[in-house]
């Protein structure tokens, strides 16, 4: 396997398309990188140039320690599984995997091992007689996604392999793939505008928007520590919400309703008082009062219910919240109808805030792990341990606790 290296990659379409702007990456050995963006941010157009399909207009890319700018695709060991299987169909689930080698004058003897090889790695053992017509979606991709393994490429591009299948199916490929990366230990380049696909096999993501990169980490340091406004809507189903507030006493303030920030946000939105900025809250850090174990405190948004969406493990509500709309996940079923008043408990633990101008994220802590906020420490994200004080639980009196301003209420209410 190999190191890929892009170095101030650009692409330029004519004068006036400006597809891949500055890009800067350096994807380790045996990693599995994804690119992952919606439609014509340059995701495919940069797999193109590192397979050599397409020219790059300026910078450098190194595979392993060779500068490859000017080297053809057939030179640069690397094997492409596209959207599109692409299967001879003349020939036999065999035939087409050990077609690339004979190319190659590879000896027979070696091609068999390796074809029957991949085959059962990929469990198509059984399939090496069929033509690709006799063949399902998923079982096409396979032989395609073979057909690369007998190459022993040091790089695998992989360039939307699971768009063409049905959504169960694409579950079940994602699980292969993954397998697949570990067995062999690989190199691979995958893209994708499928944010699912890219959080359940990325070492690393790319995130790209408008041929920028917007940022490179983990899955879940994406996922807890998002640089911009961008990012956070991206990663993460259903997207997060934003909600429009104005910074009040260090709270946000969104119509009647006051959320309190914890910790380091806390600290960084001091900067920002008097000024309107973007809440961000994702669904699942969101609970309703009466189907949630959140303690309630300065962390209520009153809504009204707009739709319901039973899932049957979960309940999607969309609700409008000062008339902005939002989104929130509850556990199991809930018996809320459209029109229905509700009150929403925020998470504290898990806010984000965004400039409204640059969109550029509030600082609420760096991920000092892979793992997002899990691993990182020190950042204040955590319920304090009630304080009585002079108040009595007994007498169902609330009592405040400093951290995260969270209201204790006694069970005897």
């Amino acid at each position: 396997m190999a190191e890929v290296v892009l170095e101030h990659i650009n692409k330029y379409y004519g004068t006036k398309q400006h597809a891949v702007k500055d890009f800067n990456l350096h994807i380790a050995d045996r990693e599995f990188m994804v690119f992952v963006g919606p439609s014509g941010c340059g995701k495919s157009t940069t797999l193109r140039m590192i397979a050599g399909l397409e020219d790059i207009s300026d910078g450098v890319l190194r595979i392993g320690d060779r500068i490859v700018n000017d080297v053809p695709p057939k030179d640069r060991d690397i094997a492409m599984v596209f959207q599109n299987y692409a299967l001879y169909p003349h020939m036999n689930v065999y035939e087409n995997m050990a077609f690339g080698l004979k190319l190659r004058k590879t000896p027979r003897e070696e091609i068999d091992k390796r074809v029957r090889d991949a085959a059962r790695i990929l469990q198509i053992e059984h399939l090496l007689g069929r033509k690709p017509k006799e063949l399902s979606g998923g079982q096409r991709q396979r032989v395609a996604m073979g057909r690369a393994i007998v190459r022993e490429p040091k790089v695998f591009l992989m360039d939307e392999p699971l768009s063409n299948l049905d959504a169960k199916l694409r579950v079940e490929m994602r699980s292969q793939i993954s397998q697949l990366h570990r067995r062999l230990g690989a190199t691979i380049i995958y893209v994708t505008h499928d944010q699912v696909e890219a959080m359940t096999l990325g070492d690393r993501i790319v995130v790209m928007r408008d041929g920028l990169i917007m940022q490179v980490d983990t899955p879940m340091n994406l996922y807890d520590f998002p640089q911009n406004k961008f990012v956070a809507g991206f990663i993460g189903s259903p997207s997060m919400n934003f909600l429009t507030g104005r910074v009040q006493n260090g709270e946000f303030v969104v119509g009647s309703s006051r959320v309190a920030p914890m910790g380091r946000l806390a600290q960084s939105l001091k900067a920002y008082e008097g000024r309107e900025v973007s809440l961000g809250i994702r669904p699942e850090h969101i609970g309703v009062v009466g189907f949630s174990e959140l303690p309630r405190g300065v962390n209520v948004l009153r809504g009204r219910v707009v739709v319901v969406e039973p899932l049957g493990a979960q309940t999607d509500l969309i609700i409008d919240v000062e008339g902005q709309h939002i989104t929130a996940k509850v556990e199991g079923q809930a018996p809320l109808e459209p029109g229905d008043d509700i009150e929403l408990l925020i998470d504290q633990t898990r806010l984000h805030a965004f400039e409204q101008e640059s969109e550029a994220a509030i600082d609420r802590g760096s991920p000092t792990g892979k793992r997002g906020q899990a691993d990182t420490t020190g950042l204040g994200y955590e319920y304090g341990t009630p304080q009585v004080g002079q108040a009595s639980m007994d007498s169902g009196t609330e009592v405040q606790v400093p951290t995260g301003s969270v209201t204790v209420i006694s069970a005897d209410d």
